[in-house]
């Protein structure tokens, strides 16, 4: 399968379920395999064309479109998506990335050993590393909303990534620190930190356009858009990012203007530490590149963004351009 797994790819698989009346799948991969596989698992029960379950966006596929879907498994190779212990999937189709949810995917169970994680490339351990920590900023860097627990949940994942996440890229075979980091990924969209908050996911949706467009992994656009997102929403997240500064950070000096910047200038460093790039320059990406990525945000629906639906394309525009 695809680093992404594609639609029309997807599609040869349902017929063969279907044609050999396959009734269990096993996912062994990481998150674009198990996220594969649970796209064949249900439109491998839908009777209709299986890109109409691309057209869903954030929103749950209903009962009455898809009301089963076969039952499967996961033995995760790559800690990162969490899609081991949730019940979204993104897919991949024309120039676009597509989220798919439905409560009949979640896996029945998922084997997560670390040591089967030990032979993977650093890049893509640093991946991993990002999108866990992207996950959980997407559900807690938000607004207040009392939600004390899911707070302290978000920010002991995150405090942890930052402990173990250069030594899980730099030393593979470091049990702990693996271990960590497979169970962070797991906890960070598993459904716990966002439980009953706002979220965003403002800079997945951006993100997924640079990697449709232009081939970047999904980590490394995360550890480009994110940075750039918070300088741009700084006042509408002030409240979020002052007690991330404080908590996450442990930023004590300093006015709140001075927190916010160290907060997100440690964010940035923390993943340049693990050998990623931040810069969209850097992978080649140019002023020149941004309407066609804003286009591309137009056609897939993307207009308006955010844990307040407010961050519009002119809003995404100045944070391609921050992100520069």
């Amino acid at each position: 399968m695809e680093l992404n797994p594609r639609c029309e790819t997807l599609v040869k698989a349902v017929e063969i379920v279907r044609n050999e009346k396959i009734d269990f799948l096993l996912a062994v991969g990481g998150g674009s395999v198990i996220d594969g596989t649970k796209f064949i698992a249900l439109a491998s029960c839908y009777d209709g064309d299986p890109r109409d379950l691309l057209k869903y966006g954030l929103a749950p596929i209903p009962l009455d479109v898809v009301g089963k879907a076969i039952p499967l498994g996961t033995v995760l190779t790559l800690p990162a998506t969490g899609s081991e212990m949730n019940n979204g999937a993104v897919i991949s189709y024309g120039h676009g990335k597509y989220p798919v949810l439905s409560e009949l995917i979640f896996p029945k169970f998922s084997i997560l050993d670390p040591t089967i994680t030990f032979t993977l490339p650093k890049i893509q351990v640093a991946n991993g590393v990002i999108d866990a920590f992207v996950h959980v900023t997407e559900q807690y860097l938000t607004y207040p909303v009392g939600a004390r627990v899911q707070d302290r949940i978000a920010e002991g994942i995150l405090q942890t990534l930052i402990e173990i996440g250069p030594t899980s890229v730099a030393e593979p075979e470091n049990y702990e620190a693996r271990a960590n980091h497979v169970w962070c990924a797991t906890l960070a969209l598993c459904g716990i930190v966002g439980a009953g908050v706002p979220q965003d996911w403002a800079t997945h949706m951006i993100a997924h356009e640079l990697t449709a467009l232009f081939g970047i992994d999904h980590g490394q656009t995360l550890a480009n858009v994110l940075p750039a997102l918070l300088e741009v929403r700084r006042e509408q997240k002030r409240a979020k990012l002052l007690q991330y500064a404080e908590r996450v950070w442990h930023i004590e000096r300093g006015n709140e203007e001075e927190k916010i910047d160290l907060a997100i200038q440690k964010t940035r460093e923390f993943f340049e530490s693990l050998g990623v790039k931040t810069r969209l320059s850097q992978y080649g990406i140019g002023a020149d590149k941004i309407p066609v990525i804003i286009e591309q945000l137009k056609t897939h629906g993307w207009t308006a963004l955010s844990e307040t639906q407010d961050l519009t394309l002119d809003i995404s525009q100045k944070i391609l351009e921050r992100a520069l």
